[in-house]
């Protein structure tokens, strides 16, 4: 088999990215051509030779742009774990976080498949997103109006939640010395049943305060929100 053949074999198994096996195989064989004239290729030869550029070339444009566009996984795969969104309106302006919801199917959740006292994504594909049009009190942190990335860290006994200044990242990209800081959360009201699909909501809001709530599994946890 062809080196350049090889590759595309290999991949299937190995962690190198797929866009990047095909663009190897696309120069490999294209290595193939200049080292044989094309006038000397059989006309058979000469017809597969082509298709199998013109494949691996579009295959290698097209499954770069999949990666990159899709919602994915770190492995530039699709998860089921649609977008969502939680929004509240604190004295005529919005408060806005934007994530993606991962489900439970069947698993152990926190201080398993989610480790305790470790910094997580709190969702799941690109990070969290709060977006605010009025300066904020989230706990014990003072957060001016703009963008930034929630990550929190999930605990046996006390959960914290952090904000990031660091935005359009994927979620397993974290910089801590970009946090704005970290708060203590509070623990909210047992679900009566397993939560399925993780949620961020609002609760408890009226005039300039709100509750931001992290909701999965057997979990309830909260900051009190406020505007300034």
């Amino acid at each position: 088999m062809p080196h350049w053949s090889k590759l595309l074999v290999q991949s299937e198994s190995s962690s190198v990215p797929l866009a990047l096996t095909m663009v190897l195989a696309f120069e490999g064989c294209l290595y193939s051509v200049l080292r044989t004239p094309i006038v000397r290729m059989e006309p058979m030869m000469r017809r597969k030779l082509f298709s199998t550029l013109a494949a691996l070339l579009f295959a290698a444009s097209l499954t770069a742009y999949t990666q990159e566009a899709s919602p994915a996984n770190d492995n530039g795969m699709k998860l089921p774990s649609p977008p969502a969104q939680a929004s509240v309106v604190l004295n005529g302006k919005l408060v806005t976080i934007n994530y993606n919801a991962p489900s439970r199917r069947g698993r152990k959740i926190f201080g398993d498949l989610v480790p305790y006292d470790q910094v997580w994504r709190t969702g799941a594909n690109p990070a969290t997103t709060l977006k605010t049009e009025v300066n904020l009190n989230i706990g014990d942190l003072t957060v001016p109006a703009g963008t930034y990335t929630i990550y929190s860290v999930p605990s046996a006994s006390q959960w914290k939640l952090v904000i990031n200044r660091q935005t359009g990242q994927w979620g397993t990209v974290y910089n801590q010395d970009r946090d704005l800081g970290r708060t203590d959360m509070q623990k909210g009201q047992t679900p009566s049943a397993p939560v399925e699909k993780f949620a961020i909501k609002f609760e408890n809001t009226g005039g300039s305060k709100t509750e931001l709530h992290l909701i999965w599994e057997n979990t309830n946890v909260f900051v009190p929100v406020t505007t300034q």
